[in-house]
Order: C-alpha cells, then structure tokens, then sequence
C-alpha cells in the first residue's frame, strides 16, 4: 500500500524528477546556460568520489573484516579504513557542491550520505543523483534553446 507522494518521489529519484503529475512546472528548477558547465563538473567530482569510496567501503567490508576478525589480519582494514574515512569527507563536500548547484532537498543531500555508510548503497545513490542532475541539465538546455 504505497502512495506516490512528493516526498518519496524526491528520496527515489532526487528533486524535479518523476511523474509528470506529481511535480509541478514551479517546481522543476532550471541551472542558468552560464552555470551548466559548472554542474557538469561538480558532478564528475562527485561521480569519482562516490564510485572511489564506494570501493574502498566494499573491499573494507567484504575483505577487510573477514581477514582481521577470522584471519586475525587487519592491514586491510588498514590501508582500506583510512582512506574510506577520509575521502568518504571529500565526498561530503562534492556531493554538497553539487547539491548546492542544483538545489537538492535536504533529505535528498542525507541519504547520500548514508549511502557512503552502506557498502553497494553509493553506487545506487550515485545512478539516482546523475540521472537527476543530467535530467536537471537537459530540461535546462532546452528550455535555454
């Protein structure tokens, strides 16, 4: 028994994005010609970090953990947990950068952070987040056209 509410439309598919019925002309937001440029580049910042700690979290949990608490050898949660921890930072400040420039809700700017905590869960926010931001970059191309 789902409803397809503004809200959970926004957590799926980020701000702007989806039916037609749900979201109304005053609510798709345009980037200036001048600024898309600058979107397209903090989204590929923020698609490498997504993608980089994404890997670095899967290969922590899905390795590292396993060889430090079974094997009793943790110099891969070593070289793995630093690194995640602070790029999984960087990511932050990409992912707000880019957020910033398209105008994302709040909860859409917290889940992506919750996605770099889940191993697998920041590929699917990054697929979500570019298909919302190139979305977000065509409507504002054509309506510049």
């Amino acid at each position: 028994m789902s409803t397809n509410s503004h809200d959970d439309q926004d957590l799926v598919n980020g701000p702007g994005v989806g039916d037609s019925e749900v979201i109304d002309e005053e609510d798709q937001f345009l980037i200036d010609p001048e600024d898309i440029q600058g979107v397209k580049g903090a989204l590929a910042r923020y698609r490498v970090m997504a993608w980089v700690v994404g890997i670095l979290l899967v290969v922590l949990v899905c390795i590292g953990m396993p060889l430090k608490y079974i094997w009793r050898d943790g110099r891969v949660v070593t070289w793995t947990g630093i690194p995640h921890g602070w790029l999984y930072a960087v990511l932050l400040i990409t992912a707000y950068d880019l957020g910033r420039r398209v105008k994302w809700s709040i909860k859409w700017f917290l889940a992506i952070m919750a996605a770099g905590t889940v191993p697998f869960l920041s590929f699917v926010a990054e697929h979500f987040a570019t298909r919302n931001v190139e979305t977000t970059i065509a409507r504002s191309e054509q309506a510049a056209n």
